[in-house]
């Protein structure tokens, strides 16, 4: 079989591109490069040959203020030319996205074009201004093919011109241990303590959940960790919540095999593959009020789910508990049938080899 050239191009300090780049690098007949819109994390060295590499050491900006990247164009593309790949693979549309069309389409360059949509780029930036939703419709349309992790994105994709869409959570890349034993008392949160993620109703509705016993554990980190432990010591439970800053694989295991429950209040968002984490190994997940959501957690069923204007109360874990462990099986055999990721980039390249 002919080897496939592929190039991801998007930001390699992020452990989402290097989780695509590890399970890229594991197919067979797949030749694998990689362009960075700033430079590697360390762990790229396996995954990708530091001669199969480019490193533009700019910082893109989530919002679309793209103008330092954009003038590393004709760096790129001099690079592209060299590489002469059958694909190009951008990750977050509005910046890296923008950056391999335009270099297809001014420099002409043989490949085709790929994109992967990350959340905000499809979900909140199109929203936000004209421009920003043109240069994404443009994308979507020159992508032969664009990848989503949720059906409500990949219906806005469609809407915004995306003619073919794989849909596949961005899940697990094994699946963990099952844990041993379940701390019901015990509640866990590790999105980033940033606006959109909403840690102050995090906060808010483990107070009104937690009765006399709760203890939360609160990873991750951002700019409202001083208002989240201010939070926590007005409403008197700072000895019950603990804030544990960013953790590394390993310790977000050990808290995710002990929690029971897994708060993720968020205002917006896709598949969340810390929900996947959490679920398979046996939290019970207790979410916002989002279409992605509701993709995964059936309110009352296999989770909950929180409604916008109000918050939970006591007796909706209360009826859950009797069945949590059968619960905690349940979501871990989803997560292991339907959001394993090496399966789905398979399927994925699988697909561009028929395209080609």
């Amino acid at each position: 079989m002919q080897p496939l050239r592929l190039v991801l191009i998007g930001d390699g300090d992020s452990p989402h591109l290097l989780k695509w780049a590890r399970a890229l690098a594991a197919l067979p007949a797949l030749e694998l490069w990689a362009a960075s819109s700033r430079g590697f994390m360390p762990g790229f060295d396996a995954a990708v040959p530091a001669a199969r590499r480019l490193a533009l050491e700019q910082r893109s900006d989530a919002a679309g203020g793209n103008v330092a990247l954009l003038r590393q164009l004709p760096r790129l593309a001099r690079w592209l030319q060299r590489v002469d790949a059958h694909w190009l693979h951008a990750h977050y549309l509005s910046s890296h996205g923008t950056l391999a069309w335009l270099a297809l389409r001014l420099y002409g360059l043989r490949g085709r074009l790929v994109a992967s949509a990350w959340g905000s780029d499809i979900l909140v930036a199109p929203q936000r201004s004209a421009p920003l939703r043109w240069v994404t419709s443009r994308v979507l349309r020159a992508s032969a093919l664009t990848t989503s992790d949720s059906q409500v994105m990949a219906e806005r994709m469609r809407a915004l011109g995306a003619a073919e869409v794989m849909v596949f959570p961005f899940g697990l890349e094994a699946l963990p241990p099952a844990p041993a034993a379940k701390d019901d008392t015990l509640f866990y949160a590790n999105r980033g303590l940033e606006p959109i993620y909403r840690p102050e109703r995090v906060l808010r509705q483990f107070a009104a959940l937690a009765g006399a016993t709760g203890r939360l554990v609160v990873a991750n980190d951002g700019s409202l960790r001083p208002a989240v432990e201010r939070q926590a010591r007005e409403l008197g439970l700072a000895d019950r919540i603990a804030c544990v800053g960013r953790l590394g694989a390993d310790e977000q295991a050990r808290w995710y095999a002990r929690a029971r429950w897994y708060l993720s209040l968020p205002a917006s968002d896709s598949v969340s593959v810390s929900v996947l984490e959490a679920m398979a190994q046996g939290c019970l997940p207790v979410v916002s009020d989002l279409p992605a959501n509701r993709e995964l957690v059936r309110d009352g069923d296999n989770g909950l789910i929180v409604p916008e204007a109000a918050l939970l109360q006591p007796a909706a874990l209360q009826r859950l508990l009797p069945r949590a462990d059968d619960i905690a099986r349940a979501n871990r055999a989803w997560v292991r049938d339907h959001a394993l990721f090496p399966p789905c980039v398979q399927a994925f390249v699988e697909r561009l080899r028929e395209l080609a």
